[in-house]
């Protein structure tokens, strides 16, 4: 199975295209979105080209290969525009063998890991800083942001298939990272 990793849109429209067409040219099984879709956010700068009904239609159209969890800038109304569920603060995912918690972070993350299920990997977004580590009981696995890179990162993405987790630059589509989950 691959899926393709993203977070941290935050409405801009001209990068939610350049993850469409790096949708296109991954081929994923399924889209996994880390929240902060649509708004900014009060303490982002404005993305380029922010256009919230844009980037809405854009995802809609994907609908059927998207799940979503909630991230701290999406509301009950983006709910309301949106076609996929987005409200959930987690979701469990399993892929060739290794179960994965994904969640945005801001109740869970590296220094505060879920302490109610078992997983492999905690998947991430909310800091805009791409990362992979191996956290001893658990892998931590950060996209980093599609639309507002932070910490001298670039707009990125994740895939994971075949155990393997890699970090793409979101307009190159080149690797910036990768690394093999092996079941602890």
């Amino acid at each position: 199975m691959k899926i393709m990793i993203a977070s941290d849109i935050h409405g801009s429209a001209e990068f939610c295209e350049a993850f469409l067409e790096a949708y296109k040219n991954e081929v994923p099984d399924k889209i996994l979105l880390l929240g902060d879709i649509l708004y900014h956010g009060p303490r982002n700068n404005l993305p380029n080209d922010y256009d919230t009904k844009r980037t809405m239609e854009i995802l809609n159209d994907l609908k059927d290969e998207i799940s979503a969890v909630r991230g701290n800038c999406d509301s009950e109304v983006d709910q309301m525009v949106l076609n996929f569920p987005l409200m959930n603060t987690y979701e469990i995912v399993e892929a060739d063998g290794i179960k994965l918690f994904a969640t945005h972070g801001h109740h869970y993350s590296p220094d505060n890991p879920p302490p109610f299920v078992e997983f492999d990997v905690l998947l991430n977004g909310h800091t805009h800083i791409s990362m992979l580590a191996d956290c001893g009981d658990y892998y931590y696995a950060n996209p980093g942001s599609v639309s507002i890179p932070k910490g001298g990162t670039t707009h990125s993405y994740m895939i994971c298939e075949d155990r393997m987790l890699t970090i793409k630059n979101l307009l190159t589509m080149d690797e910036i990272d990768k690394m093999y989950i092996k079941k602890k």
